[in-house]
């Protein structure tokens, strides 16, 4: 009898515990959006508002977004091993997010993300055309790439992969425009590439047009 012929019965097995345990997994647990919006009204509620629409103007408005990304941003406030930094440093956040398990944050996350986005609008005209022409064609002479190839020519952005940004607070949009250029937010490289090439006119140009985008 050879090798391959003593082998099969074992990979056989192997193939079929394989298969049972596939078969026989979990589904995934669907998010709570009662404990999420207990959590929304509780700990969340003073800077981005009940449901998330129209908060603080430094704060991101959360109605709408992509669940995935918000769960993301919530793991990343969250510092993984004691003694070491979070991979996206606010203070404020760090202490929220402190208590929250894992199921929390999922729960809050699609709670936020149920809620129907409220459109906003841009302040100026001369500042959102510069924006947009930015946001639709990006920089070439300067390697910066049109934002709508990412975040969707309407600002939509992609589940799981890239956040919604139509309607987002300028003031918040430039804050973090101005942060992953400056090397003070460092949770996307990609993100960090993009504004190191912005000058702060353009920034505020992008978070104006962005702001009224719909």
């Amino acid at each position: 009898m050879t090798y391959s012929a003593l082998a099969l019965p074992g990979l056989l097995l192997a193939f079929l515990t394989q298969t049972a345990l596939a078969s026989s997994g979990a589904a995934p647990v669907r998010p709570d959006l009662a404990r999420g919006e207990a959590i929304a009204s509780s700990a969340c509620v003073a800077c981005h508002a009940f449901d998330g629409k129209r908060g603080s103007s430094a704060q991101p408005i959360l109605a709408g977004q992509h669940p995935e990304y918000l769960e993301k941003q919530l793991h990343e406030y969250k510092a993984s091993e004691p003694g070491k930094p979070a991979k996206r440093e606010n203070a404020i956040m760090a202490g929220m997010v402190a208590n929250l398990s894992d199921a929390d944050m999922k729960n809050v996350a699609a709670f936020y993300g149920s809620k129907k986005p409220v459109a906003g609008t841009a302040q100026s005209p001369e500042l959102a055309a510069l924006g947009e022409k930015i946001y639709r064609g990006g920089i070439a002479s300067r390697n910066v790439p049109a934002c709508s190839g990412c975040h969707s020519p309407n600002g939509a952005g992609i589940p799981a992969q890239y956040p919604r940004l139509a309607g987002q607070h300028a003031e918040y949009v430039e804050a973090q425009l101005k942060a992953f250029r400056d090397g003070k937010r460092l949770n996307n490289n990609a993100m960090s590439g993009v504004a190191a090439n912005l000058n702060d006119r353009e920034i505020k140009a992008l978070s104006d047009y962005i702001a009224g985008l719909r």
